[in-house]
């Protein structure tokens, strides 16, 4: 549900949250991120950094520039400025991520946990029974079938949370109980309604479903795309997961560590009433 007012609260000393709904529904991230671009485009001193999520803006602030109460009367005023969410256009860029659909580190990582915490089926077979699909090659399919929306980046290091944008591409599963230890970096994850690319090898409960040779966050920043920032992907960008085999696999994975791969990313805008229009017409 959105709120029918902005709801601010302290988040300790240097942060204030901004939330608008209590739901993680598409049209509530478009709002944050609306707010967001609102709130960066006022210049308001003492703002420091900007965290939109699902269905808040977390707001970083200096309180010896900027009080709490002085803070949340703007916000407020931004918020009730933001025209209605079918008439917003978005910055957004189309970002392709190549993937090997069913790969076999994933399948190590599986089968890792399979013989030391818990049995469960593989896991794109165990995504394939639960959305009443055929096999894992039609998990693959529907995953790669659509543009999927980053609604957040966040959890670990450039890691992102999207969400597909065609209701026929929706792929849907509970996610580990307990979780990994450990998942292999640049695997592709599904959990809940959401997917996610892995950052660092680190624990996990998404269900994994292949693997990128692709990074979306570089420490070192050593790929044309991540010059200027760490981390690929940014909230409100759309990304295309391409499936490919293992020599295209090793062929980027190759391209990556000689510091030549080009990532694709096309500039453009997202049409809040377009997108709307398209799913009442599924």
């Amino acid at each position: 549900m959105i709120f029918e007012m902005l709801r601010i609260s302290p988040a300790g000393d240097r942060h204030v949250l901004a939330r608008l709904g209590d739901d993680a529904t598409v049209d509530a991230n478009f709002l944050s991120l609306s707010l967001a671009a609102a709130i960066e485009a006022s210049g308001i001193d003492g703002i420091s950094d900007l965290v939109p999520s699902y269905n808040s803006v977390l707001v970083q602030y200096d309180f010896e520039m900027l009080s709490f109460r002085d803070l949340g009367r703007e916000l407020v005023r931004l918020y009730d400025a933001l025209p209605p969410i079918s008439d917003m256009v978005i910055e957004s860029r189309l970002v392709r991520i190549p993937v090997f659909y069913g790969d076999p580190w994933t399948r190590e990582c599986i089968e890792d946990y399979r013989a030391k915490v818990a049995q469960r089926e593989y896991d794109p077979d165990f995504v394939a029974r639960v959305n009443n699909l055929d096999s894992a090659e039609a998990v693959y399919a529907r995953h790669s079938g659509c543009e999927q929306w980053v609604v957040t980046v966040s959890s670990f290091p450039g890691l992102p949370i999207l969400r597909a944008l065609d209701r026929k591409c929706e792929v849907i599963s509970p996610k580990y109980n307990p979780p990994r230890t450990w998942t292999p970096v640049g695997s592709i994850g599904v959990g809940g309604t959401s997917t996610s690319i892995y950052t660092i090898p680190s624990p996990g409960g998404y269900n994994l479903i292949g693997r990128t040779p692709a990074p979306v966050w570089d420490p070192h920043q050593s790929l044309p795309a991540l010059k200027d920032t760490a981390i690929l992907l940014k909230a409100a960008d759309r990304v295309r997961f391409i499936p490919i085999g293992r020599d295209e696999f090793d062929e980027i994975s190759a391209s990556v560590s000689e510091g030549r791969y080009v990532h694709e990313i096309e500039p453009g805008t997202f049409s809040v009433r377009a997108y709307h229009e398209s799913r009442s017409s599924l």
